[in-house]
């Protein structure tokens, strides 16, 4: 059974051991792999981008704007390439599952840490389901600039 209460910030992990965090291998080349990653002469296009299965940003120095890949779309029930407000999104995140996240994002953002959460969604269109949240932070001059990740359906067991 799967967690429905405000989970702990000890799921949060430092930049350097983001490799064992994102599904066959990293978001980052190793030449960035440093405690505080710098994003000032790569863009994240050359890093990877939306063509990635899974792959999100939120930019939060425009205003929190959020850019989803299509499975994004798809797992929120949401139509391909519809404009999406970090608030709309939160919004279909359950109660408990919302304060979690919450909770994280401010602390990956204070602190420059990823985290990994497994947090339930309730899609627009589709039954409640849950969904692998991997975050990290993209820094500049040691300010939190984006946050960007991986985001899939976790399994139901059993």
């Amino acid at each position: 059974m799967k967690p429905t209460h405000p989970l702990p910030v000890h799921h949060s992990w430092p930049l350097y051991e983001r490799e064992r965090y994102f599904e066959l291998g990293r978001l980052h080349g190793a030449d960035t792999l440093d405690a505080v990653a710098s994003s000032g002469e790569v863009t994240v296009a050359d890093r990877f981008g939306p063509t990635r299965t899974g792959w999100w940003e939120c930019d939060l120095a425009a205003g929190n704007r959020l850019h989803w890949s299509r499975e994004v779309h798809d797992i929120f029930g949401l139509p391909q390439g519809a404009t999406v407000t970090r608030e709309d999104a939160v919004a279909l995140y359950g109660e408990g599952s919302r304060a979690a996240m919450e909770k994280l994002r401010a602390y990956a953002i204070k602190h420059r840490r990823g985290f990994t959460l497994d947090v339930e969604i309730r899609p627009a269109n589709a039954a409640p389901r849950w969904m692998r949240l991997i975050t990290e932070p993209v820094c500049i001059d040691r300010q939190v600039v984006k946050l960007q990740g991986l985001k899939f359906i976790v399994p139901q067991q059993g």
